[in-house]
């Protein structure tokens, strides 16, 4: 499994112009000349460890409370006030943290290649208690203030007491024979611990006994290879306004009843990193790395912007009337919600940008694959 993975990874790495500097790839589209119609303030930028690593990692920073968390590939996990970025606290676990981070009652959660679940004091940084679940844990661990919810690579689920890190259930399903590296980040409510897996399955399991409440396949594979046959659920899950979101790469995206599985519209399409919405639309970075913006009443592309391709986008990230993608250059590109077009662009780290941007009310905080913070605010053009 961990050879199909690597294999997946590569394709990947391959289709999205990654990380390598072989000439042969496709290099990336130009960046279009645009007249600026928003500025962009930086509030604070800070250092936080070495960022990302050399592998496929998606470290995104928490925000809870008014403090921000973010971890490096290292194990150095970093408080900071979101409003001044001056440094809470620092701690270094010195273990290859590979999911993150998840924060909320009192803890920071973090995954490890090693296949540990690290809870953290969010006061200090001291831990709290530490969790073996048996294999890597590639996306943030999620609370609820009963358990802990972490997804492996092999498409498990693991609950953990959130006081003492005990297991207090596993659900076991079986992988795809190929997949992407990496997993979608399990959505917790007080009821359901809902994930998407490398099958195209949406599963939604009793938070006190891990039995299924509801399945649901958002698409299912096609083609005669492997390859062709991959439809992971990489990207996050969103719970907005009462309707589950959720795309499969090789597949489709997908609106779903949260209580039922039902599925309330779709329509085809590929993605890795995930969905945003806003505006009654539904906004998607496409395996090709463009950008479109769908209607959620007729389910039609409203919108798509092409002029990214071959750029390694992350997720999309809602705020204001924006919509903002990071890429693999390091910059950020805002774009109307309306109708696609660019209004603003910001480089923030020339080692790229993979991790959706985190927005918290008027305040965008992007993330470095080398370990840069960045809070960002708008302001208009006059």
């Amino acid at each position: 499994m961990m050879r199909s993975k690597i294999a997946a990874w590569l394709a990947l790495a391959v289709l999205t112009a990654g990380c390598s500097s072989n000439s042969k790839e496709p290099k990336p589209a130009p960046l279009p000349d645009f007249k600026p119609e928003i500025r962009l303030q930086t509030q604070w930028s800070r250092d936080v460890g070495a960022g990302q690593g050399d592998t496929y990692n998606r470290l995104t920073p928490a925000v809870y409370g008014e403090q921000i968390y973010a971890a490096d590939v290292e194990g150095r996990v970093t408080s900071l006030e979101r409003s001044s970025g001056k440094v809470n606290w620092t701690v270094k676990l010195k273990v290859p943290v590979s999911g993150g981070v998840g924060a909320g009652y009192g803890l920071v959660l973090l995954g490890t290649l090693e296949g540990e679940v690290i809870a953290l004091d969010v006061t200090d940084g001291s831990v709290r208690w530490r969790s073996r679940v048996g294999s890597e844990v590639l996306a943030a661990p999620a609370i609820n203030g009963d358990v802990v919810v972490a997804q492996t690579q092999d498409d498990r689920l693991i609950a953990l007491d959130m006081d003492t890190g005990t297991r207090r259930w596993a659900y076991e399903s079986t992988p795809a024979v190929l997949t992407l590296r990496g997993t979608s980040a399990p959505l917790l409510t007080n009821q359901l611990a809902i994930a998407g897996l490398s099958t195209g399955w949406v599963v939604a399991l009793d938070t006190q006994r891990g039995l299924p409440v509801w399945e649901q396949r958002v698409t299912i594979p096609q083609g005669r290879s492997e390859l062709e046959r991959v439809v992971d659920i990489d990207g996050d899950l969103l719970l907005s306004g009462g309707t589950l979101y959720v795309v499969t790469y090789q597949g489709r995206v997908a609106a779903l009843d949260p209580s039922s599985g039902r599925v309330l519209w779709q329509r085809e399409a590929s993605s890795h990193t995930g969905v945003a919405q806003g505006y009654g639309s539904v906004y998607l970075s496409q395996a090709s790395d463009e950008v479109q913006g769908i209607d959620e009443r007729s389910t039609r592309v409203l919108w798509s912007n092409p002029d990214l391709l071959r750029r390694g986008l992350s997720a999309p990230a809602v705020i204001s009337s924006y919509v903002v993608v990071g890429d693999r250059e390091g910059y950020l590109h805002f774009m109307s919600q309306v109708d696609g077009r660019m209004v603003a662009r910001e480089r923030i780290d020339s080692s790229g940008v993979r991790v959706r941007p985190v927005v918290e009310g008027d305040w965008l905080y992007a993330f470095g694959n080398d370990g840069k913070l960045v809070a960002l605010t708008i302001k208009r053009e006059e």
